[in-house]
């Protein structure tokens, strides 16, 4: 029987400079027992047929660490077959981001793709540390993989649409960057028909 495809997915974090800032999100944070349908539950029930969707929980994801999510997403790396897709979810993009500019895979990638990934700490309301700083060179990413696709909003509050012309400024052209009107905010829409578009497309070639 011929193997599906694979999607591994990387999803969002926070990272903070200091162990009180962390307590202080946690006694500040909203909390609902309403859970809001969200486009990565989505893009598994959609393709869920056709792909093998792999998504790791992270570790310690509302107190992220660069090193830990290394560490697990390197345990994943030998489950990866020929054709495979990464998609990393704001720190998630971040995170592939980073790896990915500083070790080459195994195999490459058929798309790598960054979802509202902050590209440095210009954040509003957040901060970026943790070891998730991206180094200068940002070549290695794109050689590991034949479509990269780096998505942003114009309607994000939390990772503003600036941070998609700075990683335009450190990729080549064959990027595919998009900034979309409106996703909901930082992507808290139900469904994104346009990535599961880029998705299937790309996994044809």
């Amino acid at each position: 029987m011929k193997k599906k495809p694979q999607i591994l997915l990387v999803h969002g974090g926070m990272t903070f400079k200091s162990d009180k800032d962390y307590v202080h999100h946690l006694k500040t944070k909203k909390v609902s027992t309403v859970q809001k349908p969200y486009w990565e539950a989505d893009l598994e029930k959609k393709l869920g047929k056709k792909f093998e969707i792999i998504r790791p929980r992270m570790p310690l994801s509302d107190n992220a660490k660069y090193r830990d999510w290394k560490i697990l997403f390197e345990r994943h790396v030998p489950l990866l077959r020929k054709n495979f897709i990464l998609i990393g979810s704001s720190l998630g993009g971040t995170f592939l981001a980073k790896y990915l500019s500083e070790h080459k895979l195994p195999k490459k990638a058929v798309s790598v793709f960054l979802v509202c990934a902050p590209f440095d700490g210009d954040l509003p309301t957040e901060d970026l540390v943790g070891g998730f700083k991206l180094k200068s060179d940002l070549s290695l990413l794109e050689k590991n993989c034949k479509n990269l696709h780096v998505l942003f909003s114009k309607d994000d509050d939390v990772v503003p649409a600036s941070h998609a012309e700075k990683y335009r400024r450190k990729l080549e052209e064959k990027a595919h960057i998009v900034v979309y009107k409106s996703k909901g905010g930082h992507f808290t829409v139900p469904t994104f028909p346009e990535i599961l578009k880029m998705i299937q497309s790309d996994a044809k070639k």
